[in-house]
């Protein structure tokens, strides 16, 4: 069976149960000497064979993935008592791909996506939402366009950890890691 599967279901139940945020995840990142970073992002899709997650391709973690295309999320549901770890490589997703999902966004956060010079120094955030501001007084009710360097990264999962919450902190752990071909499982002492 696919691990996938199994945490799209365990989404799915942390949705349900009123987690707050269930698609936040800790992304951690590495330059490419090595130093490392993390950050939480939102998770914005799950496949058979990635979880997908959307930035500016000029932000720190997306040069980052550019020079180390390898990374690792952890997401922590504490009323379901699970957490969820995985890593492997990341490869941008295509353009219509990004297209999509940018569309569906709030008005608000596309125009933020156009004027924001992520990871970058600014005056100020008051400067930055001026622009905001002037950018959508300017765009009116015309749809906001994907800017080329806004988009969307799929970490293409190679090994995943389920943890469940155990008595005594006898936790339950299972790991998969994708071979070639096949998913081998074990269990892992908490």
């Amino acid at each position: 069976m696919n691990p996938l599967h199994t945490f799209r279901a365990w989404f799915d139940e942390a949705s349900a149960s009123g987690e707050a945020e269930p698609g936040l995840m800790a992304l951690a990142t590495a330059a490419s000497d090595g130093t490392p970073s993390v950050r939480f992002v939102l998770l914005r899709g799950i496949t058979d064979e990635a979880l997908h997650f959307f930035t500016n391709y000029r932000s720190r973690k997306a040069i980052e993935l550019a020079a180390n295309p390898r990374a690792a999320i952890s997401v922590y549901w504490p009323t379901l008592g699970r957490q969820v770890r995985a890593e492997g490589p990341v490869e941008r997703l295509s353009a219509s791909d990004s297209d999509a999902y940018f569309a569906q966004r709030p008005r608000g956060n596309q125009i933020a996506a156009v004027v924001s010079p992520q990871s970058a120094p600014i005056e100020s955030i008051g400067a930055l939402r001026a622009e905001a501001a002037e950018m959508a007084a300017k765009q009116g009710t015309t749809p906001v366009e994907r800017p080329e360097y806004w988009g969307g990264f799929g970490l293409v999962v190679r090994r995943i950890e389920f943890w469940t919450a155990g008595a005594d902190r006898l936790h339950e752990r299972l790991v998969h890691v994708r071979d070639v071909s096949a998913w081998r499982s074990m269990r892992l002492a908490p």
